[in-house]
């Protein structure tokens, strides 16, 4: 009996030895569920093993892979909306990417509404795209589905209550968890800041003032004063919730906020109004209330009747909107999450705090009456506002730029502007640049001198920028490092002994895919193992196969923190020729180029799906990073190594590579 025992251990080991490698830590579920009047939910269900987490489909691009769902289309069903995700994803800073994320840990549930167009059953068919990741590894995953779902019964006909969906969507709210009040109660303090947030922006400052002179006009009494500020603010909370309430209704936040930061027609109104604002601020022009509107108010008061309130925070709420849209735009797209009450009570704080500081204006209006219509400290803070503003204005552009591809703004020229703002914003602070409404200033006070310093110091900041430096602080308002025009990491190779190469000379030819796909610090190598691997041969060099992803938050830290130092940039320019096969690469193969799996027999069509597989049947894992020391029959060298930030660890792995070659030949 203990020689079974010790038997079976033994099989454990190697089998956990052998197979281990291939990591598989999300096991999906799919099945389907119809909900009647042709409406049918397909269910995607995740259960996640320990220590692994989940990416959300929903968070800004430029980080790591989100959770796609793809359906191939059929004329038996319609997809309504995108798929919603439960339980709440959790939210972290990710300091590779420099940016927020969301992922799952343990289980998630995914559910895509259709609507079935067939009395017949049938089978739904296509792909999930996903990421996983633990401390020391991501893994890129991208597996087919196959679901079959019910045919569509007879509908019935039904008495229709006007009423039904706001029943729906109280008896939605009714069922929220109590164990998600304390997220609830985090979001709402989000919005009102939010909202608070949306007064100081260019589009709504300037209707401060306007909002008090409107509210000063025809006062009968304070009492009705008073009556008609509360009205004003009460509308605008009413009007902004409102929007959250049609968003919870129609599920239509996701599409709405990526609309509005992606489209040219926003981005360019945008763009326009900030430009506008900030000329405005400059003394070019003065922003005032349409008279044609205010005579139109003013009757209603003379009528005496309090319409007027209405119609003023109606027009508020608007004009508002083309600054306030992006912020909105943050919390609507908890509808896009599944989620019913977030987007109502969130539009409720954002309007709550948007309204106060304009109804405590509009009901004590002389509170602004002590201070200076222009001039002196007030038109500064102006000026100052107009030059913030005229930065930011550029980031709309370059929202443009980017989505449509028409590198026009490229990174170099957006902050050689922005160092040219901040430059005479500094200036101005110091009294050596003066426009129409300044005052003159006997002497630069204390706050004027320490502002100007910090924007002289943050246009010196900017500057290495201008060379390819990474900016890190400000990565999230200026464009990508992939719109550098000039870059000397990219344009120069630097060893250690501080001279530099011109021209790349180690490589045989140009690398395939080499207008697309690039490697980090200035290093040359290829993207295309037979071509690399052709040149290693020519060369009689070791090769270092590098499998990595775009969206691989430890392949890029790898990089920044190892890579970079110059003992390993050393060995990696001179001692081996590189090949980065990425993983997630979607660009189409041509068809002569395809592979069929010896994995699992799939045809695989794309770049990333070809070296994805590669990993998986030749070394058996299918995590990133992972370097391979290779000779040039493609035999390893050393043990493969994975994540490690340990720089002399990756300094002897490297060594030990190459004593390996020489003992090969």
């Amino acid at each position: 009996m203990k020689r079974i025992a010790l038997l079976t251990s033994i099989l454990i080991i190697f089998s956990y030895g052998v197979f281990a490698q291939i990591v598989d830590p999300v096991k999906w579920k799919y099945k389907s569920k119809n909900t009647g009047e042709g409406i049918a939910e397909i269910i995607f269900e995740a259960n996640i093993d320990m220590n692994w987490h989940l990416y959300s489909q929903y968070f800004d691009e430029g980080g790591p892979v989100r959770t796609t769902f793809y359906i191939d289309e059929s004329d038996k069903f319609e997809l309504i909306g995108t798929p919603s995700e439960s339980p709440e994803p959790e939210e972290v800073m990710d300091e590779v990417f420099n940016m927020k994320v969301k992922y799952f840990s343990h289980k998630a549930t995914f559910v895509q509404q259709i609507k079935v167009l067939t009395n017949e059953s049938f089978v739904i068919t296509g792909s999930i795209e996903f990421q996983v990741c633990q401390d020391d590894k991501c893994v890129y995953f991208n597996p087919d589905f196959k679901v079959k779902v019910e045919g569509a019964k007879p509908a019935q006909t039904v008495a229709v209550d006007p009423l039904s969906p706001i029943v729906d969507l109280t008896e939605k709210i009714s069922s929220e968890p109590v164990s998600e009040s304390k997220s609830i109660w985090g979001f709402l303090l989000l919005s009102f800041v939010l909202g608070l947030a949306g007064v100081l922006t260019p589009c709504v400052f300037p209707m401060i003032p306007m909002t008090v002179s409107f509210f000063m006009q025809g006062e009968s009494s304070k009492f009705n004063s008073i009556i008609k500020a509360l009205i004003f603010g009460v509308s605008i909370v009413v009007l902004y919730a409102s929007v959250g309430l049609i968003v919870s209704l129609t599920s239509a936040g996701a599409d709405f906020t990526t609309g509005l930061s992606t489209h040219w027609i926003p981005n360019t109104i945008f763009f326009v109004l900030f430009i506008a604002f900030a000329a405005s601020f400059f003394g070019m022009f003065e922003i005032i209330l349409p008279s044609g509107l205010a005579n139109k108010a003013d009757k209603q008061v003379d009528k005496g009747g309090y319409l007027a309130s209405f119609f003023m925070a109606f027009t508020l709420v608007i004009v508002s909107f083309s600054c306030t849209g992006p912020i909105v735009g943050v919390l609507l797209v908890k509808a896009a999450a599944g989620a019913v009450l977030e987007p109502l009570i969130g539009m409720f704080a954002f309007g709550l705090a948007f309204a106060l500081p304009f109804t405590l204006f509009a009901i004590f209006p002389r509170m602004l009456k002590g201070l200076p219509k222009s001039g002196g400290w007030m038109n500064s803070v102006k000026v100052v506002l107009g030059f913030i503003i005229l930065a930011f204005s550029l980031k709309f552009i370059a929202n443009i730029d980017q989505t449509y591809h028409l590198n026009i703004l490229s990174r170099d020229v957006y902050l050689a502007i922005w160092i040219v703002i901040f430059i005479l914003l500094g200036i101005y602070l110091l009294g050596k640049l003066k426009f129409s409404h300044d005052s003159e200033i006997p002497f630069i006070s204390v706050p004027r001198l320490v502002i100007a310093m910090v924007s002289f110091t943050f246009a010196l900041y900017l500057l290495p920028g201008l060379f390819g430096a990474d900016l890190n602080a400000v990565s999230a308002l200026i464009p990508p490092k992939s719109a550098q025009q000039f870059d000397i990491s990219k344009s120069q190779l630097i060893n250690v002994s501080g001279s530099q190469k011109a021209e790349p000379t180690s490589l045989c030819e140009n690398p395939k895919y080499s207008d697309i796909l690039h490697l980090p610090h200035g290093l040359e190598g290829y993207f295309d193992y037979e071509q690399g691997m052709t040149c290693a041969k020519k060369l009689n060099k070791p090769v270092l196969l590098d499998f990595k992803g775009h969206a691989c938050a430890n392949c890029k830290e790898m990089e920044n923190k190892v890579w970079s130092d110059p003992k390993v940039l050393k060995r990696l320019q001179d001692d081996y020729l590189i090949i980065a096969l990425y993983v997630d690469d979607r660009t189409k193969l041509p068809e002569d180029e395809w592979v069929t799996s010896a994995y699992d027999g799939k045809v695989k069509k794309t770049l990333g799906k070809k070296y994805a597989d590669f990993q998986i049947t030749k070394y058996s894992i299918n995590s990133q990073p992972y370097y391979v020391l290779i000779d040039t029959n493609g035999e390893t060298l050393v043990e493969p190594k994975g994540y490690d930030l340990n720089i002399d660890n990756f300094i002897k792995f490297l060594d030990l590579g190459v004593e390996e070659f020489k003992k090969k030949n």
